[in-house]
């Protein structure tokens, strides 16, 4: 018949119009929001729901998963009197695994011993250049660099991140990717603990 995909496909759209108003009754009958909530938002995200699903952004946002991935940033720990320890020891990993090559580390040596400082003294990535990949902070054996969530970068001049724009508290990285700090954290502890037996058992006894 002619016309016949054409009335097929208006009669996905108007199901899609009533069914938005259907499951919005359902909502309001629950005494659920079914928009401006992240219940809904996770509704309209997933594979069961109806009628609209779109999502009003910026007034909405979807909910990225863990291991979504934006701009790299620095984690430091937070020592004695609010001092800021940097889990990076300027090793250089992250710059040689970078594809764009968009990493630039710039370290020290002890004037004293004229051996390197296990900190960096200029950190940059080149937001404009890095592809997210991931693979500096894949490599980092010192879980130092971790993948933001941050995706809302745009700006009017070239950004070039230095690590006063890096550097972001472990909290923070525990925040957005809880199982993945849990699962660092207890590698992390383990390494550790076999160090410090490992250096006991090497000990000479008294």
């Amino acid at each position: 018949m002619y016309g016949k995909g054409i009335l097929k496909g208006l009669s996905v759209t108007w199901k899609r119009f009533w069914d938005t108003y259907l499951d919005d009754i359902s909502w309001m009958i629950r005494g659920k929001k079914r928009y401006h909530s992240e219940e809904g938002i996770k509704h309209r995200s997933s594979k069961n729901t109806r009628g609209i699903f779109t999502v009003q952004y910026p007034e909405e946002r979807l909910i990225l998963p863990e291991e979504a991935r934006y701009v790299p940033f620095l984690v430091y720990d937070e020592g004695a009197e609010g001092k800021k320890e940097v889990r990076c020891t300027s090793c250089g990993i992250c710059a040689k695994v970078c594809p764009p090559q968009c990493i630039w580390i710039v370290r020290s040596n002890d004037p004293n011993t004229g051996r390197p400082i296990p900190e960096p003294t200029e950190f940059y990535i080149d937001a404009d250049i890095c592809m997210n990949c991931g693979f500096c902070a894949e490599y980092c054996p010192f879980d130092a660099i971790i993948m933001d969530h941050d995706f809302e970068i745009a700006s009017y001049s070239r950004n070039v991140y230095n690590m006063e724009k890096l550097l972001k508290p472990a909290s923070y990285y525990k925040s957005i990717r809880p199982e993945n700090y849990a699962r660092n954290e207890a590698e992390r502890k383990a390494k550790e603990a076999a160090k410090a037996a490992k250096a006991a058992g090497a000990a000479p006894a008294s």
